[in-house]
């Protein structure tokens, strides 16, 4: 519950407290949010967040407070979600039923469950989704949850990290989550400022900023808290005083009436304190050394252990009980029942200004007896809070001994930061300790290994390298464990894309590592030498060592080891696609052995990819559509290959020809991931013809720089979309540019040069045309030819020298490089029908958008070379296909060409009752384009003689004496829109 003062009544702050309610309201709606609340210390949070949580109880809402505590800069692991679900597991049968459903939440609940010896960033991520999961179905439309989180400046890692997982996730859960900080505390590297400035992005995140009282709102305040008005200059002195600060304010009036009103706050406080009878004194000044609030039980036992109270058994409850009078303590029920009250100041500065007030050998002493209360019964607190005691108390050995304890718990709970931390206190102290080894059980290199593991999985890699590292130069003087060690920093190194460190480190780990009896080191060491070979392009090394590690894991049988080995000889396998499917479907079976669900996701992924780019969509995109499942049952819906298999969802899906919007099921993306997905969606939205397809690429171009995918795919989605929009010179110009930036950021021979070539090349043979047919000088058209030739010579040479690892083109990079030779057949205006048909064929083995298009002109260039029969049938099939996709511009444009060539094609018979006949009508669209009769009849493939004979009928309808006449009087009647 919260800690306001019950001696004011409420007043002021209208505008805040309807914006909380509407938040409640919409929560009730299924529109679930997030309320950020900063204000400076003593502004009135607290006040304004317990009145807003009165009203919407009285309301029906769920209402669970939590909190955060200053411990430092560790702090104890996601703290405020685990006190907010502890208090809602006591009223609501949904905590349980979520435990039962995800038991990664029962590391947080249950903390007589035995702790885990690996941990991985999947579980981690499964824990968020419990979490997330649990408060979802904490909230119902005639009780919405409504969550207050306290003093967010204080929150953990974990806790912050859990914040942002939550909002990430908000979909129409019956939710909101309130979570107040102190604007003042947040210093320029405060760790909460970055997480702010993200969430505040998010469209379901608002923020009040809380203002201290005006003048006419002070007044209001004082009154209440006199019961009567202030005189005028009493008034004046608290104003000025306090500067509107509630908490301030109210101490001043409660101070009573005087000349000499103290000027600070620290003054008022401590006025306050020393009204207080001695032992009261005392008690409150032990718990001020705890922080904002102490467990009940420790309190009692660090007053038992320092003696003051021992006379007198009943001090300790009297004493406590006059504080609570006095408005300085107050208590905190445990909501499970299990006697784990919590006392706690009515304020956070009132604990401050009281600790503050204690010189620093009082607060030594006061620290070493809560460490020696809490050595004596570690039931009184976590590991974490022993460890604050002890570097508090100066006493190193027990720091050391509390962090490593800390560390552990905070690897059960899957808090890998605060594990981080607290390994690298560990490190810090083992000097000053000179038994260290013989205190822990273990040594410095054990201690250095897990703190490399805890910053691996804390994102951190290159700090997990450097430890791993150190640990590696630390056992020179034993080979054989430096050797043992090798592959666990080769590892690290891997995900910084080391390569070569790693080639080094194999090797000389393998030159000492015996080959009998087989190890597991040996087989790890063995993997990872393979998968750096693989990665620096040494195919004969990789596929040689990784035989031999296969080998090594199946006589120690370690399943994790095969699953990684057989991954890495199914990306090796380049002459046969299908025993590659096989190889990458054993690695996952084996993942699954082994319990490694985020390998298994991997497997997932690599299983999709080669179907994909192996021409067999279908079995792609059901492989794909598993994997998803898969990776949103375990929790893991937006881990890095859980992104993954849902972007090869939406490329597979426009490839088949499904072009609708992607439907995330109400998700909200994490922001990392909207970039890379919003350019994979592009695919469709240009094909779908969407007004705004220029437009989204060209916001994703602050993205480059990113992800070097990101660039290729929005920026050629960008160019076609600029192609169909008639903007062919910008097209080409974003072509060269994309091509230059990807050269950079990967090699000039990228396999997807030969996409970015052929679409190029549509957009000069586009402008080629439009320049022939308007009349433009030859020289202009052999300008855009000129052009063109070095970008057909890229595709080729990108086919050539850029192609997979040893094997060959697969058939999507073959029918691009046959577009390219046709889009350049028709830039230099020769008319070869045999090309476009060997380009529709090669699309043919699935990518159904792209052999309708490309059948599209091959329609076009059977027409030109006279044979409208063939072109009839052609066309009459791309417009089909095309009007089942949806896609728009390309439905268009085939009608386009129907009308020019004359084509008949289901569903473009038109009405003969209008005045012009439908060839004299296309004739006078030309004519009112400025076409020449030269021109007009190279665009509707008739003669020039022709042409005139028609314009000829067209005036003498019309009675026009003139071309221009008969455009404006058809306009006129309605019979042309100009």
């Amino acid at each position: 519950m919260p800690r306001p003062s019950t001696r004011a009544p409420f007043v002021a702050r209208a505008d805040e407290l309807e914006r909380l309610a509407a938040a409640v309201d919409r929560a009730r709606r299924g529109e679930p949010g997030v309320v950020l609340v900063g204000a400076d210390a003593g502004v009135g949070k607290t006040r304004l967040l317990t009145r807003a949580t009165e009203l919407a109880a009285e309301q029906g809402a769920t209402v669970v407070w939590s909190h955060c505590v200053d411990l430092g800069e560790v702090g104890l692991p996601y703290l405020p979600f685990t006190e907010a679900l502890t208090t809602l597991r006591s009223v609501h049968d949904a905590v349980d039923e979520t435990v039962a459903q995800r038991p990664a939440l029962a590391r947080l609940l249950d903390a007589a469950l035995p702790a885990d010896d690996e941990q991985s960033q999947g579980e981690r991520l499964q824990l968020f989704e419990s979490i997330a999961a649990a408060l979802a179905a904490s909230g119902t439309p005639d009780a919405p949850l409504v969550l207050v989180v306290e003093d967010l400046h204080w929150a953990d890692p974990s806790s912050r990290d859990v914040l942002r997982f939550v909002v990430a996730r908000l979909r129409s859960e019956h939710v909101v989550v309130v979570a107040s900080y102190r604007s003042d505390d947040l210093h320029r590297r405060h760790p909460l400022r970055p997480v702010l400035a993200e969430l505040r992005r998010h469209p379901r995140v608002e923020h009040v900023d809380l203002r201290p009282f005006t003048a006419g709102e002070l007044r209001d305040f004082t009154t209440a808290v006199a019961g009567d008005p202030l005189r005028e200059d009493a008034f004046e002195s608290v104003r000025t005083r306090s500067e509107g600060n509630a908490y301030f304010a109210e101490e001043l009036v409660e101070a009573g009436p005087g000349e000499e009103l103290p000027w600070s706050l620290a003054d008022v406080l401590r006025a306050r304190l020393e009204t207080l009878d001695p032992p009261v004194q005392h008690l409150v000044r032990t718990a001020s050394v705890s922080g904002r609030q102490v467990s009940e039980r420790l309190l009692r036992a660090v007053l038992d252990q320092d003696g003051a109270f021992a006379a007198d058994p009943g001090a300790f409850d009297r004493s406590l009980r006059e504080a609570i009078a006095h408005h300085v303590l107050g208590i905190e029920a445990d909501p499970s029942g299990d006697g784990r009250d919590t006392v706690v100041f009515r304020h956070a500065l009132l604990a401050e200004a009281v600790a503050t007030d204690l010189l620093p050998g009082e607060r030594v002493t006061v620290h070493r007896t809560y460490l020696r209360a809490l050595s004596e019964d570690p039931t009184l607190g976590s590991p974490a809070l022993r460890a604050h005691h002890a570097l508090a108390a100066h006493d190193l050995p027990a720091a050391l001994t509390a962090s490593r304890g800390a560390a552990r718990k905070a690897a059960r709970v899957l808090a890998p930061a605060e594990e981080l931390r607290h390994l690298e206190q560990v490190l810090s102290l083992w000097a000053a300790v000179p038994d260290a080894a013989e205190r822990l059980g273990e040594d410095r290199v054990a201690v250095a290994l897990a703190a490399a593991g805890a910053a691996s999985r804390a994102g951190s890699p290159e700090r997990a390298v450097a430890l791993a590292r150190k640990v590696v130069e630390a056992t020179a003087d034993d080979p054989l464990r430096q050797a043992a060690l090798r592959h666990v920093l080769s590892r690290y190194l891997l995900g910084t894309e080391q390569v070569e460190e790693v080639l080094t480190h194999t090797a000389a780990a393998l030159a000492v590592l015996p080959t009998e009896p087989p190890s597991l080191d040996r087989a790890w060491t063995l993997a990872m030498r393979a998968r750096a070979a693989m990665n620096a392009d040494q195919d004969e090394l990789a596929a040689e060592v990784a035989a031999e590690a296969l080998a090594e894991a199946h006589r120690v049988d370690a399943p994790d080891v095969e699953a990684d080995v057989l991954t890495t000889m199914a990306v090796l396998e380049v002459e046969d696609e299908d025993r590659a499917a096989v190889l990458l479907e054993q690695a996952r079976e084996r993942a699954v052995e082994a319990g490694d669900i985020l390998t298994e996701l991997r497997c997932w992924y690599n299983i999709a990819a080669n179907r994909y780019y192996a021409g067999h969509l279908t079995e792609a995109l059901d492989v794909v559509r598993d994997g998803v499942d898969r990776a949103l049952a375990t929790g893991l819906g937006w881990s890095v290959y859980g992104v993954e298999l849902r972007l090869f969802d939406d490329l597979v899906r426009y490839a088949i020809g499904d072009l609708t919007p992607t439907d995330t099921l109400g998700e909200t993306v994490p922001e990392s991931w909207v970039p890379t997905l919003a350019a994979v969606q592009l695919y469709a939205a240009v094909a779908r013809g969407d007004a705004d397809a220029v437009e989204r690429g060209t916001a994703l171009r602050r993205d480059w720089y990113r992800d070097g995918m990101i660039a290729l795919i929005s920026g050629g989605c960008s160019i076609d979309a600029l192609t169909w929009a008639g903007r062919y010179e910008e097209a080409v110009e974003l072509a060269v540019e994309l091509v230059e930036h990807l050269g950079r950021t990967w090699s000039d021979y990228f396999l997807g040069r030969i996409w970015l070539s052929a679409l190029a090349l549509a957009a000069l043979a586009d402008a080629a045309d439009a320049a022939r047919v308007t009349g433009d000088t030859s020289a202009a058209v052999a300008g855009l030819v000129a052009r063109g030739r070095p970008l057909l010579d890229a595709a080729v040479t990108t086919a050539e020298r850029g192609r997979p690892r040893g094997g060959t083109l697969g058939p999507e990079g073959r029918a691009w490089l046959a577009r390219a030779a046709a889009e350049h057949a028709r830039l230099t205006g020769e008319t070869d029908a045999a090309l476009w048909e060997e380009t529709t064929r090669a699309f043919d083995y699935g990518y159904r958008y792209e052999a309708a298009r490309s059948r599209f002109r091959w329609a076009e260039a059977l027409c030109a070379t006279g044979d409208r029969n063939a072109a009839e049938i052609e066309a009459a099939q791309a417009l089909e296909e095309a009007e089942a996709m949806g896609a728009a511009p390309l439905a268009e444009a085939v009608r386009s060409l129907a009308r020019r060539a004359r084509l008949d094609l289901p569903g473009l018979r038109r009405s003969t009752a209008t005045v012009l006949t439908d060839r004299e009508e296309e004739v006078l669209i030309l004519v009112a384009q400025g076409l020449t009769n030269r021109q007009i009849g190279e665009r509707l493939y008739i003669s020039a003689k022709t042409v005139s004979v028609h314009i000829s009928n067209v005036l003498a309808k019309l009675g026009a004496s003139g071309r221009a006449e008969a455009v404006s009087l058809a306009h006129q009647r309605g019979l042309l829109e100009v």
